[in-house]
This record gives C-alpha cells, structure tokens and sequence, in this order.
C-alpha cells in the first residue's frame, strides 16, 4: 500500500460520540478513526458510481442491459483463459 496521506477532519461534537458510540470504543485512536473514514469514503464512492450507472441506462430495457453484461462477461472469461494459458 502506498503511504498514507494525513487529512485533519473536524466533526460535529454529536457525531464523534456516533462514531465512539458506534465502534463501541470511548477512547478511539487515530488508525481505528482513519480505517472508519476510509471505509466510508469507499462506500460513498461507489454509491455515487452505481447512482450514475443507473441514471445513465435509465432508459435501457433490462434485457439490453442483461445481453451487455452477458457479452462484457463472456469476453472477460475469454481474456481471463487466454491469460492463464
């Protein structure tokens, strides 16, 4: 893993005791708050990514849809044993 960057984040008072509340942890450390904001960085990311899928084949009927991810799927499989060859 590449070195890690130091971010200062400042929090409501009400959501640090969530968060302490939540880990169960009154006296948290900083590696167990960075690997929390990680996480949820993470998730928030690919939230936002699969709301903008979704908006983007909005008007796509399920089985277009089901006949592309069939066919990224099926070339992926042929890559994946091309490769392992």
């Amino acid at each position: 893993m590449a070195a890690a960057v130091r971010w200062t984040v400042q929090v409501s008072p009400d959501t640090d005791l969530a968060l302490r509340d939540f880990l169960d942890t009154p006296n948290l450390d900083t590696e167990e708050v960075s690997k929390f904001i990680e996480e949820a960085v993470r998730w928030r990311m690919l939230e936002n990514d699969v709301q903008s899928i979704k908006d983007r084949n909005q008007d796509m009927s399920a089985e277009e849809l089901q006949a592309i991810i069939d066919s990224s799927v099926k070339e992926d499989r042929k890559a994946m044993k091309r490769n392992a060859a």
